[in-house]
């Protein structure tokens, strides 16, 4: 199939799910949910996060040396600088569990470890600011406590335990040259591709700028106000530096790289988030597992409620800071806190989406590996936090 046709039937697809009639449907069931839920996918996450998402990858594949990232995220880099910046990223991106997979399949490719890399995977969406803002000041401070520090630890020991289990496979991965071939002559300064990708992920954060929690009169609201001025400013900055600093060629390329992640990970998301909205609903809506069956599961602090807080926040799609209120009307129903937590660390992190792309980057086995870890310590972690909190 030509390249042409391939992108009028993804574009037809996205359409498709952003004009769906769902008010129209004669009925009201997990079919409708999950019509429904891909629709605000499609409108609330695919224009402003995921293609200047997709923008961003392919800019990494294409006008970021192989070399510099095997330097600073390679086999043979500082670890400590590695696992700071993989762990430290999700306070700049402040992304979702799928907005983050193109950036992460970028850094893969373009040769990062798999340890830094899944770092940066589980960091992007996990370690926001705002929604631990959020959690400290609607669930208590003690569960944003606890989730600010347990996603950088997260972060550090996934990273660390995915490097150490599949350390045979990333050196002979490495030893087979299963990276971009090839390396660039740089045609232009470090700061002026600094100012670049500067300029793309501004864009990225402050068209995506959350609302402020309700009466906030700080900072955050006063860039809320203000976020389309600077999203267009951040846009006009591209702009101008696309004219003045790259060639024709470069600007092709750099088309070319980004709907190549676009082929690879729209199709999977959108089903995913079918799937998603076909099991467990939209918040406040019911799926095919009824919300008071996870109500009454996740009550107390016992080994199951913690393991299915974990098991549902890691298939359950949340849009970032929607975890926030779903999880206020799941403790008001009864839920303990340790499968609070559970959840939080598990939740935004990883999502059905997210996991059949991951799978489409790393393989299945990895996949596994890196849910499984999310799921478990997730759960480790709520017990002890329920214990600790009462």
């Amino acid at each position: 199939m030509k390249e042409s046709n391939k992108f009028l039937l993804m574009l037809a697809g996205f359409l498709s799910c952003f004009y769906l009639p769902v008010e129209l449907l004669p009925f009201r069931n997990p079919v409708f949910e999950s019509l429904a839920l891909v629709r605000w996918y499609a409108r609330e996450h695919v224009l402003l996060c995921l293609v200047p998402a997709f923008f961003i990858a392919g800019a990494i594949s294409v006008f970021i040396s192989q070399a510099s990232v095997i330097k600073y995220f390679g086999a043979k880099a500082n670890k400590f600088l590695a696992y700071s910046v993989a762990s430290i990223s999700g306070t700049i991106l402040a992304v979702c569990s799928c907005t983050v997979l193109p950036l992460f399949s970028g850094i893969y490719k373009r040769g990062a470890g798999l340890g830094p890399a899944t770092a940066f995977l589980y960091s992007g969406p996990a370690i926001n600011i705002l929604a631990i803002i959020m959690t400290a000041r609607i669930l208590g401070w003690q569960l944003g406590l606890a989730r600010a520090v347990g996603a950088i630890i997260f972060s550090v020991v996934i990273g660390l335990l995915m490097h150490l289990i599949f350390i045979k496979e990333e050196r002979v991965r490495k030893a087979e040259g299963e990276l971009f071939a090839g390396e660039m002559v740089e045609p232009r300064a470090l700061w002026q591709n600094g100012l670049y990708f500067f300029a793309m992920v501004g864009f990225l954060i402050f068209a995506n700028w959350a609302r402020p929690v309700e009466g906030d009169t700080g900072l955050w609201a006063s860039i809320f106000v203000a976020k389309w001025y600077l999203a267009i400013g951040f846009l006009v900055m591209i702009g101008i530096m696309l004219l003045k600093w790259f060639k024709k060629n470069e600007i092709t390329e750099w088309t070319q790289s980004s709907w190549t992640f676009a082929k690879q990970i729209m199709p999977l998301l959108l089903m995913g988030v079918l799937v998603a909205g076909l099991l467990l609903g939209r918040p406040d809506h019911e799926g095919l597992i009824p919300s008071w069956i996870i109500a009454k599961a996740v009550g107390g602090n016992s080994l199951f409620s913690n393991f299915f807080a974990s098991i549902v926040g890691a298939f359950m799609y949340f849009a970032t800071l929607t975890e926030v209120p779903i999880l206020q009307g799941l403790i008001g129903a009864g839920m303990g806190k340790g499968p609070a937590l559970a959840l939080l660390l598990a939740g935004p992190a990883l999502s059905l989406p997210n996991m059949l792309v991951i799978r489409g980057i790393i393989g299945t086995k990895k996949t596994v590996v890196y849910v499984s870890l999310v799921v478990v310590m997730a759960t480790i972690s709520g017990i002890a936090f329920g214990m600790i909190a009462g």
